[in-house]
């Protein structure tokens, strides 16, 4: 046998060596891309606004949901004029959701939007806060009005992964609604996600010292879904000036009545209450927004 001479067996060794060194190490994987969730009550165009009213707001809440860029929205109090407005004004996105009056254009919708490059849908509809929630235009618990929720079943096209979307406005006078609407939302969410992720948008019309919010984050029912404030999360300290509602004056102080909330899923990386720097209101609500990350699998 050939015995290589002891230069040669270093000058290997070292050759060995730095090619293993030139050799990169596998990447890690890229981290999934995050979901942009933003919740805003456009103010119908019903109301007696004056210089406020939706003729005179649509292009600078267009820009205020443009500058966000989000993959989902939630909308609340949408009339039928501006559905059609909003179909125009965000062609890069998917809408679904009906009129909770009559299920079809009577009434507010709580429209939801979604970024039709980045999902497949899988499925959508719509139930009504009530006793009977498959029942078009029902009311129950003492509410004011009709309620509804919307929901649509989507899968990322870049992660693969589905989850729901569902968004609702809550009943502004009945406390025993809010209530009672959490539960139900509780229970037929887990359903319609088969198990899945779920995230929330809407106008609650009341804080999380309600009731409402207890339901939902603190369920007490097995079966229920347990989901997080997105807000909250990100900023665990309770301030003074908290509020989404700004009856176009500009207000601050308060609390949250517009949230968004998700599952275990994911974890919120940001949250805000997104409030204009000039003088002119999109809405008499500030939009929230929130991005949210999968959690890994």
């Amino acid at each position: 046998m050939t015995r290589l001479p002891l230069s040669a067996l270093l000058g290997l060794l070292l050759a060995t060596v730095s090619a293993s060194a030139q050799t990169p190490a596998p990447a890690a994987p890229a981290p999934a891309p995050s979901l942009r969730v933003m919740s805003y009550n456009i103010r119908n165009s019903h109301a007696k606004d004056g210089e406020n009213h939706w003729k005179f707001r649509q292009e600078i809440w267009t820009a205020s949901v443009r500058a966000f860029d989000p993959d989902l929205l939630g909308t609340q109090e949408v009339l039928a004029d501006q559905y059609e407005d909003l179909r125009r004004l965000l062609p890069d996105y998917t809408v679904a959701g009906v009129a909770r009056d009559d299920g079809a254009r009577a009434g507010e919708w709580a429209a939801i939007f979604w970024r039709t490059a980045r999902f497949e849908q899988l499925g959508t509809g719509n139930f009504w806060l009530s006793e009977t929630p498959e029942k078009v235009g029902s009311r129950s618990w003492d509410a004011a009005c009709v309620r509804i929720c919307t929901w649509v079943r989507l899968r990322d096209r870049v992660t693969g992964r589905a989850f729901v979307f569902a968004n609702t406005h809550f009943d502004h006078v009945s406390a025993l609604a809010r209530v009672e609407s959490a539960r139900l939302m509780s229970e037929r969410l887990p359903q319609l996600a088969e198990g899945g992720p779920v995230v929330v948008s809407g106008d609650f019309n009341c804080t999380e010292d309600g009731d409402a919010y207890a339901t939902f984050t603190r369920p007490a029912a097995a079966g229920h879904l347990v989901f997080t404030d997105s807000f909250r999360a990100v900023h665990p300290v309770r301030g003074k000036d908290e509020s989404s509602f700004s009856s176009f004056k500009g207000t601050i102080e308060g609390s949250r009545i517009d949230w968004i909330l998700h599952t275990p899923q994911f974890q919120a990386r940001a949250a805000e209450i997104v409030r204009p720097a000039s003088g002119r209101y999109p809405s008499d609500h500030y939009p929230v927004t929130a991005v949210l990350e999968w959690k890994p699998q």
